[in-house]
């Protein structure tokens, strides 16, 4: 069961893949418009002190550093994923004035000069994905670092989908996450 899951997950990574690769630049960047002000105007960002955030991978997820720039100039404390062996995920404050340091897949992360920040301190995540479906649930890139990292996380979670690649469905196993709000550039949807 798990091997056709896993095939079914690789397949639409690869259908999705190829749908946000044929987006022009332009059409990016006013998907990213739309998705960052509904972000934006939730009451849970309004709230939220610390938010745990993602730096977009160029052409595969929202180009959230505009986003990130915002939050800051509202004074939020935002938090970056740093990578750990054996599939675990610590979250890191980010600071402007450090560069980020590219690791694999392309993926920017805060340095370990950066302050750790705790599970606890964090009110609200934006979990990254390949695409998500209408109920909430996301396709990740594989790793099961944000499914192990969200399994204890209280918090409130939310997700950004281009409507290009929003699913009906998308495979799920029983360690599968899911978010209580999934935007689209049109759409905010309540799960």
């Amino acid at each position: 069961m798990a091997s056709t899951i896993d095939s079914e997950k690789k397949e639409l990574r690869r259908r999705v893949r190829a749908q946000l690769a044929a987006l022009t630049r332009e059409e990016l960047s006013q998907s990213d418009g739309a998705l960052f002000a509904r972000f934006l105007a939730l009451p849970q960002v309004e709230e939220a002190k610390t938010i745990f955030a993602f730096w977009g991978i160029p052409g595969k997820e929202p180009d959230t550093a505009q986003l990130i720039r915002e939050l800051l100039r509202r004074g939020k404390t935002v938090g970056l994923p740093r990578m750990l062996p054996d599939h675990r995920m610590e979250v890191r404050r980010y600071d402007p004035d450090k560069p980020l340091v590219t690791v694999s897949f392309g993926i920017s992360e805060p340095g370990e000069d950066c302050p750790l920040l705790e599970r606890e301190e964090i009110s609200l995540a934006l979990v990254p994905a390949v695409c998500y479906d209408r109920r909430g649930y996301r396709l990740g890139f594989g790793g099961g670092y944000y499914d192990r990292w969200l399994e204890p996380f209280e918090g409130f979670r939310a997700g950004l989908c281009r409507g290009a690649v929003l699913q009906d469905r998308v495979p799920t196993e029983r360690h599968d996450a899911k978010v209580d709000m999934l935007l689209t550039e049109t759409e905010s949807l309540s799960l």
